[in-house]
């Protein structure tokens, strides 16, 4: 099969780091189903692997979103059957979706939205599930939640989808950041109540807009230039989550209000296998629901043509420029024959 392999980390950039591979179609355990690729999205996690700032038990092939067609299935699944299309964010230990074809444990995947097309849906199941798990995971929000909560971040992925499932299952008040007119428009087409500018003051914001203290902050990235302000606008007893990798982390300055903290890594219960690991496909059925009801919609916001070499080193770029919003995608290889 044709697959796009990463290099080991040279000058972290994406530049000649990824390359067209042939390689033997994975070989499949007792619950894995193999999955012919439809389409794909990238995330940053993929640009961390790849200049090693995160590692990993396989460097080869990077990619963990995908939508595709279940072509085999191992010996021990029951779930899933030949033909069904599912999608899934894959298993950080294991080789990824920037391939023809991708093994993955049936635990980790649901049956993929009818309503969205597969470029449309790729964008949606590793930022839906860390979403998902850090709102009513880690922070245990649920139905009855009332208050407010920042987002930091709200244009990206995971802000996007978290401001559509905040809105879609409570009735809290979202506030998320944006700095540009085209982020702040497309934050606010999801749902958010509020939206503020990160390159200035947060609290002052918040005072301006008659906002009380939040009881939840959700960082989605550069957390440790924004500690201090978190500290001072989060209110007592409150709780804080980021899922990005700061060099440092100095929580003390969360001391004072008993503020608890939460890390979210969407890939954990697959890496470990956790007693819960099968919640991740139950997450991602429930967000196809939402889908099919009209309570969420894509993230989607630029598809970059077919898997190829070129077209992923050009996501990496886009995604380390800081100024994407929503997801980039990318579809399954093109048939040769129309090469």
């Amino acid at each position: 099969m044709k697959a796009i392999s990463c290099l080991s980390p040279l000058t972290g950039q994406a530049t000649d780091q990824l390359f067209e591979i042939e390689t033997p179609r994975p070989v499949l355990n007792a619950r894995d189903v193999l999955v012919k690729i439809s389409s794909i999205s990238v995330n940053p996690v993929d640009t961390k692997v790849r200049n090693g700032a995160i590692p990993t038990h396989s460097r080869g092939i990077l990619g963990w979103d995908a939508v595709g067609e279940i072509v085999e299935v191992g010996s021990a699944v029951g779930k899933f059957s030949l033909g069904d299309r599912v999608w899934y964010a894959g298993d950080l230990t294991r080789e990824g979706s920037n391939a023809e074809y991708q093994a993955v444990d049936e635990r980790i995947i649901s049956l993929a939205p009818k309503s969205l097309s597969d470029d449309e849906a790729a964008a949606l199941p590793l930022t839906g599930l860390t979403a998902w798990e850090m709102l009513f995971d880690r922070f245990g929000i649920t139905q009855q939640s009332s208050g407010a909560i920042l987002i930091i971040g709200g244009a990206g992925g995971v802000g996007s989808i978290a401001i559509q499932l905040l809105k879609a299952k409570t009735a809290m008040t979202v506030i998320a950041t944006a700095s540009r007119p085209e982020t702040q428009n497309w934050v606010k087409s999801l749902g958010a109540d509020h939206v503020i500018n990160h390159h200035l003051p947060l609290a002052e914001q918040l005072t301006q807009l008659g906002l009380a203290q939040p009881d939840y902050v959700f960082s989605t990235n550069a957390t440790e230039s924004y500690l201090q302000q978190i500290a001072d606008l989060i209110a007592p007893q409150g709780k804080f989550g980021l899922i990005d990798d700061p060099e440092s982390l100095d929580i003390l300055p969360l001391k004072r209000k008993s503020i608890s903290t939460h890390w979210e890594l969407m890939f954990t219960r697959a890496m470990f296998e956790t007693e819960d690991m099968a919640q991740q496909g139950e997450i991602l059925r429930q967000l196809a629901t939402l889908v099919e009801e009209g309570k969420v919609q894509t993230t989607l916001d630029t598809v970059l043509g077919h898997i190829s070499a070129e077209n992923l080193t050009q996501s990496h770029q886009l995604i380390e420029s800081g100024r994407a919003k929503g997801k980039i995608v990318l579809s399954g290889f093109m048939d040769r024959r129309k090469r």
